[in-house]
């Protein structure tokens, strides 16, 4: 059951990524976290090793899910470039910020943002295209609020990159594909800063390097390198917006659950 669970979770994130350029964490964090309880660790970690878990199956699935963005010409490599060293810092820091919240303070904050997030999916809201990308330093300062917060909640990123590329009218297959691509950046740093957080952790369950568990991810990555580029394909197909409000509903359930569990 375990294993099955794992396999799900993976295929569903890679299919959000691939379709929607929403982090597969939004589904992976939650389903780690509660297997993980099931399987005995520590309460009081295990969040964090469902977040740098979940970063570390986010590392196999961005690169599939950018080479197949990038087959259809859909990534701006110039904003790749100047984002991502922003996105590395601020996802090695947000691994030692991690580490100074409860497990179930982590709980709170990711289940409030899934909320908003599902909020913004089931409106349909969108931010208005009202300026042209800022120049080196801003899309630098930019990423690293980015990495800061995807690294805090095992996510590739792409709920906040999306948004802030459509503001600064990018067009939208175009955001999709960069915010995939940016999620590489985002789940390696966290990754390295979750294993070197977590290596003197109580209670280690074993077969794991830190906050990050390797069953997991052999596990996840397994169904998700698959399903990404599968919903690379399918988003230029299917009707996003039933899709959205589809995947919404299931974030709601998530995010309520993890408040009410936290």
């Amino acid at each position: 059951m375990e294993l099955l669970t794992y396999l799900i979770s993976g295929a569903v994130a890679g299919l959000m990524a691939g379709l929607l350029g929403i982090g597969g964490g939004l589904v992976i964090v939650p389903a780690l976290a509660m297997l993980f309880l099931h399987q005995g660790f520590s309460a009081d970690t295990v969040m964090h090793y469902a977040v740098g878990t979940s970063l570390a199956t986010i590392i196999l699935t961005s690169i599939s899910s950018l080479l197949a963005h990038q087959r259809r010409d859909s990534v701006s490599w110039p904003v790749v470039r100047l984002m991502a060293p922003g996105i590395l810092l601020g996802a090695l820091a947000s691994a030692w910020l991690a580490k100074q919240m409860s497990s179930t303070v982590l709980a709170l904050v990711f289940g409030v943002f899934v909320l908003l997030v599902a909020g913004q999916l089931l409106l349909g809201a969108k931010p208005a295209p009202h300026r042209q990308l800022p120049g080196a330093v801003g899309l630098g300062a930019t990423g690293g609020v980015i990495g800061l917060v995807s690294g805090l909640l095992g996510i590739g990123g792409g709920t906040l990159t999306v948004p802030f590329l459509l503001w600064n009218r990018v067009d939208i297959r175009l955001a999709v594909g960069t915010a995939a691509t940016l999620g590489l950046p985002v789940a390696i740093a966290g990754t390295v800063g979750f294993v070197i957080s977590g290596l003197h952790a109580a209670a280690q369950p074993g077969y794991n390097s830190g906050f990050v568990y390797w069953p997991a991810v052999a596990a996840v990555v397994l169904a998700s390198v698959p399903a990404a580029p599968l919903g690379a394909r399918l988003a230029h197909y299917l009707p996003r917006v039933t899709l959205q409000r589809l995947f919404a509903l299931l974030l709601v359930i998530i995010g309520v659950k993890m408040i009410s569990g936290a």
